[in-house]
């Protein structure tokens, strides 16, 4: 029994020396200088394809051939941080504290973008920090490249070089998210961001904004009338539908009814107005009685042939936007 406990004893104090040991030992350790900038050249020696594809970008030209400030003058390390620990390592991925822009790198998307932000903070990128995508984690690099010239916004898609091939460019890179908008966009009646007319850019602003929908308008209204400003009035007789929204009716992304309707008329219109004037069944196959003939829905299967002011009218006698 006193052997079992000298035994222990001494069991405990080999391994409190030890332990202490090698506390000492890792505490005692030096630590990593902190990085300083090596300059462009010595990342050029290693990285030179990148290095070459780099400086035929905007932002390439930019930082190494006329920077505007000692920041710029930095090029690879203003973006990826000093790298004079990574050159004393040796160089190879996740070495010397660099920030990579890579997927599967365990960067975070706030570590990412901080970079980006150092420059690009006003502007369109005024709302980033309180706009969903930064809410949901999106990097900067998920949309974007530095690296290889590819289009005006450096998008990380290009389609086939065309006219509009920068416009298509932009559509594909927000269709890899919004799945059911890009579906939407091949339908029958829809909007010209297939032929590259316009993009989404135009009425929404993917950076944030303080409107609903991230619309770069007060409303879907005002996002409207950019282009459609004929329907903006003032009009002497109003359609409190077109007032609320232009959305009441219209499906902006894409319809399989005309005029991105987003139901055929005149159902759509009977929605509202059922039993205003006219009897409420549209398109009946037969008379509704001995006395009284097909439904006026069925006079060219639209109620817009009678009331083509739908948006609003200006005439004395407009109060049913007749003709």
């Amino acid at each position: 029994m006193k052997r079992s406990v000298i035994a222990v004893l001494f069991s405990t104090l080999l391994f409190g020396c030890t332990a202490s040991s090698v506390w000492s030992a890792s505490s005692d350790a030096p630590k990593p200088a902190p990085a300083t900038y090596v300059g462009n050249e010595v990342c050029q020696a290693c990285h030179a394809p990148q290095f070459e594809k780099f400086a035929t970008t905007l932002m390439g030209k930019i930082f190494l051939r006329s920077p505007r400030n000692e920041m710029e003058k930095s090029a690879c390390e203003n973006c990826h941080g000093p790298g004079s620990n990574h050159v004393a390592a040796g160089g190879g991925k996740g070495t010397g504290g660099m920030i990579t822009f890579r997927k599967g790198s365990g960067e975070t998307a706030e570590a990412q973008n901080e970079p980006c932000l150092a420059c690009h903070q006003r502007g369109v990128q005024t709302y980033w920090k309180a706009s969903t995508h930064a809410n949901r984690g999106l990097a900067c690099v998920n949309c974007h490249t530095l690296m290889e010239k590819t289009s005006g916004k450096q998008l990380t898609k290009l389609t086939e070089v065309t006219p509009f091939g920068i416009n298509r460019a932009e559509i594909e890179v927000c269709g890899q998210c919004h799945l059911q908008r890009k579906a939407q966009l091949m339908r029958s009646s829809h909007m010209p961001m297939r032929e590259g007319k316009i993009v989404c850019s135009d009425c929404h602003n993917p950076h944030g904004s303080p409107n609903p929908a991230q619309l770069k308008q007060t409303s879907v209204n005002e996002n409207c009338y950019t282009c459609h400003a004929e329907r903006r009035g003032p009009f002497l007789w109003e359609h409190p539908p077109v007032l609320e929204g232009c959305n009441n009716c219209h499906e902006p992304h894409g319809s399989v009814n005309d005029r991105l309707l987003k139901v055929t008329d005149p159902r759509l219109c009977t929605q509202c107005h059922i039993h205003t004037r006219h009897p409420a069944t549209p398109r009946p196959l037969k008379p509704l009685s001995p006395t009284i003939g097909p439904s006026v829905f069925a006079f060219n299967r639209s109620c817009t042939n009678c009331h083509s002011q739908v948006h609003g009218s200006n005439h004395p006698a407009g109060k049913f936007y007749t003709r």
